[in-house]
């Protein structure tokens, strides 16, 4: 995997995170993750441009690549399992709408 698809995951994983509404410390866990995508950028040699991967991941990822991604950060960093099964919980009502 290159650094900059191991970047575009982890960028899709944040924008998957603000998609758990009701996560109460969402805005704690967003802090961390933004922390966790800093410090990859820091310790990799990166060469290329991380604004517009955001709005391409933004823009163009959909709500289940996001939360799937969401999933990988988390198991990376060791995330909360309240949110990891929030997370599961969500991809499970996004396949059910698609199932119809």
């Amino acid at each position: 995997m290159k650094i900059e698809d191991t970047y575009r995951y982890m960028i899709a994983g944040r924008f998957g995170i603000e998609l758990i509404e009701e996560y109460k410390l969402k805005e704690y866990i967003l802090i961390e993750v933004d922390k966790y995508i800093d410090d990859f950028i820091n310790t990799n040699k990166i060469d290329f441009d991380t604004e517009r991967i955001k709005e391409e991941v933004r823009d163009t990822y959909s709500d289940r690549v996001k939360l799937q991604d969401s999933l990988l950060v988390l198991q990376s960093m060791n995330g909360p399992m309240e949110l990891v099964f929030l997370v599961k919980s969500y991809l499970k009502k996004l396949g059910r709408r698609e199932n119809f």
